[in-house]
């Protein structure tokens, strides 16, 4: 071998340490979303019946919650401490959703200002470090608003006190009613518009780096879970009066 001329083994190893770096680097890209994702689903299937069966300790989690995720934020692991940074967002998220189901359930007019309670930090806080907070915050919220949109917008606003006030059984019929309601072609309408703006807005959101894709993958799960309720409503009811 030629002194200064690099061998064959020499020069695939940059390749193959490439090629593994790739699925590490796409992987590690993937955690955030996947978290927040994950973040956006509890709300619905633990919060919810957590908070109708005790309000206060389900809005009392939040302490030990964000003491959780400040310890995780400052990590000298960089993982650990972006995970933490996430969580700091859903405590917001947790908090508002505690206090609104708990006790203000009954009363629509209140669900956007209530989750909307630390708006003013998160739209401070997103050029901090606690930018990924604010990401989650955000699209979590925006997906909310999207959501109750489509509910006032498709005239089912009225349903929602009857329903959360009524009996199990009789709350899924009710939301058996809402959902067959929002198959109107009125109502689909309204509800493929919002969808699709929330589809375009989370891609958007996808471009704008780590902080972008936090919320999007908040806006898409939103999305999807608004889906999946609206199936439940449609084919079992008394499984949606749970939810």
């Amino acid at each position: 071998m030629i002194a200064g001329t690099p061998s064959t083994a020499s020069r695939a190893l940059p390749q193959t340490a490439g090629a593994w770096a790739g699925p590490a680097a796409r992987a590690k890209a993937a955690a955030l979303p996947l978290i927040s994702a994950l973040l956006v689903t509890l709300p619905v299937f633990l919060q919810a019946p957590w908070v109708r069966h005790d309000p206060f300790s389900a809005a009392a989690f939040t302490a030990p919650l964000l003491t959780v995720a400040l310890l995780l934020a400052h990590s000298d692991d960089p993982q650990r401490r972006r995970t933490g940074e996430l969580l700091v967002g859903f405590c917001g998220s947790w908090l508002a959703g505690s206090l609104f189901w708990g006790w203000a359930r009954l009363h629509p007019v209140y669900h956007l200002p209530l989750e909307a309670i630390a708006l003013p930090l998160a739209l401070a806080g997103l050029g901090s470090r606690w930018r990924l907070a604010c990401g989650f915050y955000l699209g979590s919220l925006l997906g909310t608003a999207a959501t109750d949109a489509a509910i006032a917008l498709t005239g089912l606003m009225p349903l929602w006190p009857q329903a959360l006030a009524a009996a199990p059984e009789q709350a899924g019929a009710l939301l058996q009613l809402g959902a067959e309601a929002a198959l109107r072609p009125g109502s689909l309408l309204v509800i493929a518009g919002l969808g699709a703006a929330l589809v375009q807005l989370s891609r958007w959101c996808w471009s704008q780096g780590d902080c972008g894709r936090v919320a999007g993958a908040a806006l898409a799960t939103t999305l999807a879970v608004d889906g999946l309720f609206l199936v439940l409503a449609l084919l079992a009811p008394r499984l949606s009066g749970l939810v």
